[in-house]
């Protein structure tokens, strides 16, 4: 089953060549130079939690001399709040975070995520799902599998991935192995909402991929999406980046820090003593003599000694336990 699934694969790579997967193959045999990236969504303004995500992605980066990118995560207008985009800029700059290049929105990438859905659902490795939330609940988030074969047009319908009986892993940087059985832990999933708004696992692919991104540090709620990803990728002929997947800081509720909690924005004023927080829960070991030093010496600092083996191979850090 294994072998003949991924016979099928490589035969639908061909079917689905996108630019993304030419230069992935124009790559294969020299590797490329660290490309990191941070991604938030406009949901809301950054907080001590993206914060912690924030530097770690950035200081991975520059530690080896490597370019960190930032990507506006926008696929959900909804959900946007006004003057986020802004204000999560203006507090990257505020905390002495510099990025490389232009940043990128996957609002402008529509254009990139239609041809490789619509080459998937040509090819029968993609189909449409007019199923309600209602009609899914008895299945606690696992597709059963209802409108597979049932041949529906696009219109007013969810576009989802086909997904094979087969067990992904990977070996995360802190996490360790992970493995996921996609057709019984996950089942087909949506790549395009029912709305016609993209989903996630797509565009992150294709983005990470035209990125040319090598080196992926994010918050560990993303740990189970990752095998998802990594089938998009092997379909399409991607590169796979390394994985890093950071402990969520979390509330005393147990919920991790977010802007649908109510989170607090980062300040301006209070760059430097956050800053020093971060570091410390990601387990690395700023002196006394840094505590009245600017964000950008900080990161300097940061980089210079940088060592994600410090970060606590944990899947969460109650946030009242940090220094």
């Amino acid at each position: 089953m294994t072998h003949r699934f991924r016979e099928q694969a490589r035969s639908h790579r061909v079917l689905c060549t996108t630019p993304e997967s030419n230069i992935a193959a124009m790559t294969a045999k020299t590797p490329p130079a660290y490309i990191g990236r941070f991604a938030p969504t406009p949901s809301g303004h950054l907080h001590f939690g993206s914060l912690v995500a924030a530097l770690a992605s950035y200081l991975d980066a520059r530690s080896v001399g490597g370019r960190w990118l930032v990507r506006m995560e926008d696929l959900d207008p909804p959900r946007e709040e006004p003057g986020a985009q802004a204000a999560i800029l203006k507090a990257l700059e505020s905390y002495g975070f510099e990025w490389d290049g232009d940043m990128v929105r996957q609002s402008d990438r529509h254009d990139a995520y239609a041809q490789v859905l619509n080459s998937l659902f040509n090819h029968g490795l993609a189909y449409a799902c007019t199923c309600s939330r209602k009609q899914l609940e008895p299945y606690h988030g696992i597709y059963p599998g209802l409108c597979r074969n049932a041949g529906h047009d696009q219109q007013d319908a969810a576009i989802r991935l086909r997904v094979p009986e087969l067990e992904y892993h990977f070996i995360d940087r802190v996490q360790g192995e992970y493995r996921q059985h996609l057709g019984r832990d996950v089942g087909d999933f949506v790549i395009r909402r029912r709305d016609g708004l993209y989903a996630y696992q797509l565009a992150v692919v294709l983005d990470d991929a035209w990125q040319g991104i090598t080196d992926i540090v994010r918050g560990a709620d993303l740990l189970d999406s990752t095998p998802r990803q990594l089938y998009l990728q092997e379909l399409l002929g991607l590169r796979q980046p390394r994985y890093l997947h950071l402990p969520l800081i979390t509330q005393p509720d147990g919920n991790k820090l977010g802007k649908s909690y109510r989170s607090p924005p980062l300040e301006a004023d209070q760059a430097t003593p956050l800053l020093l927080r971060a570091l410390r829960a990601l387990g690395q070991n700023p002196g006394a003599e840094l505590e009245h030093a600017t964000p950008q010496e900080l990161l300097k600092w940061g980089s210079a000694h940088w060592d994600a083996t410090r970060i606590p191979r944990t899947l969460t850090l109650p946030e009242a336990q940090l220094l």
